[in-house]
């Protein structure tokens, strides 16, 4: 294959070098993967509305994030079992989003600590997924030890109360690889078939949105609530103190038949109301795309596949080729939208396709 120029290059190569049953693993989504389809489709629906005659001759493709500033509105998702993609893993990821100037979310699923990283990657920008173990005093640690090392958000995931149906992991009969390390558990997964039924049993499922202020009280830096689809829940997450919202849907990997999160983002956005940043997830493939989602109500975008696509690929120079690719894209369609900035991009600038 030539040199990959988009996203969905990466992809293609990154199947020809992973194992099978990884790959359905990745690329995977729950039940008849209707919600998996349709997070790629909503941005079909969308036709961007171009204005002509702006000057575009100084365009950046820079915003901030909680404060931080970043080179783009696309952020690293986090994704569990990197150094199955690659050998090189989490701290390859974490590199080549510090090399572009964006953030990398480490997942509770990762092969490395917090503190790990931040050692391995001094000079990235770092966010931490949390899946709230049973285990408080493991939890409280976890957090500790995250805000100690310079994470800068805490990433709570609040749609996984149970793994949802992934029925390529159970046709492939896919599990987590020997020795594979996950120190961010409080205890070991089930090593094969179904380890994501043991993730729901270490998840507590008894949590409420009260919880979330015990979490609030405890965390030392900015909180994001990853998971909600509703306005309600939304409401709920800002009276509660989340300081960042992701719309997002798990990558269509838990219950299928909610909406795409592009078509979830303006109702939360709505009820925000600029009381929290508002992020998405789900379907992004092209500088395009993260259009549609700010003029939609998104501050920025994460991207989970596609980084581990090019880590697949390439390992860190891959995820960083990815991750330019995309930049690059972003700032095209700034330039042709007549946009200056990320912020420039407003409900104007989209419509729904007849």
């Amino acid at each position: 294959m030539s040199e990959p120029i988009n996203v969905a290059d990466f992809e293609r190569l990154a199947e020809e070098r992973c194992e099978p049953g990884y790959w359905g693993y990745v690329v995977g989504g729950a039940g008849d993967e209707v919600t998996l389809r349709d997070n790629v489709a909503a941005f079909r629906r969308r036709l961007l509305r171009p204005r002509m005659l702006v000057d575009v001759s100084n365009v950046s493709t820079r915003t901030t994030v909680l404060g931080t500033e970043v080179a783009m509105p696309l952020m690293v998702a986090p994704t569990s079992l990197q150094r199955v993609a690659h050998a090189e893993g989490e701290p390859a990821v974490a590199r080549a989003s510090a090399a572009v100037g964006t953030v990398y979310c480490l997942s509770s699923l990762a092969s490395v600590r917090p503190g790990e990283l931040a050692a391995a990657v001094p000079d990235s920008l770092r966010w931490f997924q949390l899946y709230w173990s049973r285990d408080r005093g493991f939890t409280r640690e976890l957090v500790r030890e995250a805000a100690e090392n310079g994470f800068r958000a805490l990433v709570l995931t609040v749609d996984l109360p149970a793994a949802g149906p992934r029925e390529r992991d159970l046709r492939s009969g896919f599990g987590l690889p020997e020795g594979l390390p996950m120190p961010n558990l409080p205890r070991p997964l089930v090593g094969a078939h179904s380890f994501h039924d043991t993730l729901g049993e270490i998840v507590d499922t008894s949590l409420t949105w009260r919880d979330l202020e015990w979490l609030r009280a405890e965390c030392a830096v900015p909180l994001v609530v990853k998971g909600v689809l509703t306005g309600e829940d939304a409401a709920l997450a800002c009276e509660h103190g989340a300081d960042g919202i992701i719309v997002s849907n798990h990558g269509g990997r838990q219950l299928d038949g909610v909406p795409a999160t592009l078509d979830a983002l303006p109702e939360v956005a709505e009820v925000v109301a600029g009381r929290a940043e508002v992020y998405l997830d789900g379907g992004i493939r092209r500088g395009t795309d993260v259009a549609k989602a700010l003029a939609l109500g998104a501050r920025a975008v994460l991207v989970g596949r596609p980084a581990l696509w090019g880590l697949a690929a390439g390992g860190e120079t891959g995820a960083r080729r990815v991750l330019e690719l995309l930049r690059d894209e972003i700032r095209l369609a700034l330039v042709l939208l007549g946009c200056a900035t990320p912020d420039d991009v407003d409900p104007g600038h989209v419509r729904v396709r007849e």
